[in-house]
This record gives C-alpha cells, sequence and structure tokens, in this order.
C-alpha cells in the first residue's frame, strides 16, 4: 500500500493517481509548502473546522417544509437521509436555479425531486486541503462529513474554511 501524501489514502501500490483524492502519486517534482497557511491547510483535518451538527430530512418531506426548516434555523442546506444513509443534500443555490419564483408551484412536492443526489462526503480524517479542492472542482458549498458506515455527523461550508484561513492569518499577524 501506498500512502497518498495529500489525503492520506491507502492506494494499492502502483496506482498512478490516488482513488479518494486523484492527486498524482508519481510526481516527483512536488512542491512543499512554503508558509504556515499551506503548512496548516497540508496538515490539518476536519476535526480543526469543527464540523456542525447537520439538520436532515427524509426524501418524502415537501419542498414547503424544508425551506421552513432552512429559514428558521437559518442553514444553508438539508441532507436528506434514508435509513440514516445520505441520499442527497438540498442546498439554498438548489433553491434559486431549481424552484427559482415556481415556489408556489412546488411547495408541496417531496424535496426528492429537487435536491442533489449522492453528494460527495468526507470523513473527519481528511485534511482541510481535500475539502477546499472537492468544493472548488465540483462547484459546491457545503460538504457533509460521514462516519466509516456513511452517516452523517457533520457538515462544513466554505464560510468554515474561511473561517479556517481567518484564524491563522490572525494568529499570524499576532
Amino acid at each position: 500500500m501506498s500512502t497518498c501524501p495529500f489525503c492520506d489514502y491507502k492506494n494499492i501500490e502502483g496506482t498512478d493517481l490516488c482513488t479518494q483524492c486523484e492527486q498524482p502519486l508519481l510526481d516527483l517534482s512536488r512542491t512543499t509548502a512554503q508558509t504556515e497557511i499551506e503548512r496548516g491547510l497540508i496538515k490539518d483535518r476536519m476535526t480543526d473546522l469543527e464540523p456542525k451538527t447537520p439538520t436532515a430530512v427524509t426524501p418524502e418531506t415537501t419542498v414547503g417544509e424544508v425551506l421552513k426548516l432552512m429559514v428558521d434555523q437559518s442553514i444553508g442546506c438539508v441532507l436528506v437521509v434514508e435509513e440514516e444513509i445520505i441520499v442527497g443534500i438540498f442546498t439554498e443555490r438548489d433553491a434559486l436555479y431549481k424552484l427559482n419564483t415556481n415556489f408556489h408551484r412546488f411547495k408541496d412536492q417531496p424535496i426528492s425531486e429537487f435536491m442533489t443526489k449522492e453528494p460527495q462526503s468526507l470523513d473527519l480524517q481528511a485534511k482541510v486541503v481535500f475539502a477546499l479542492q472537492r468544493m472548488d472542482l465540483g462547484g459546491f458549498r457545503h460538504i457533509p462529513i460521514v462516519d466509516a458506515e456513511g452517516h452523517a455527523t457533520g457538515i462544513i461550508s466554505i464560510r468554515d474554511i474561511l473561517r479556517y484561513l481567518t484564524d491563522k492569518l490572525d494568529k499570524l499577524e499576532a
């Protein structure tokens, strides 16, 4: 087994790309971290972002109920869970792009018709840089955090990463 230097995933020996993060494993000209912030991004893990407890709904929950929940709790997304496994995610971006001004027409329909199916997720041991890379490549702002069985244990947002970076900058300036 070879361990990926980016995400610590154990890959089969001889693999050119990491199975989890798709970073090259044979790159001999790999650059090293130049600053404390770069070292932190590479070293620190999801636990350092202190993931929030996710709000979950069932696939049958109506659009109206989900939107009310999001507004009442001031959250940007809910996880759609079936038998404790994430089957989708519904975000404020989904509300804008998929519902838009037709909200009243869709408010009694199940959220499963509008959710993003099978969202990417990370475990608590994933590194911060990997979350940032996934968000950038996937174009999304939220990532569910799951345990070994795939059960949702937390959620991080791009705001959590920005807060993390701001804290790092503040510590450097102090």
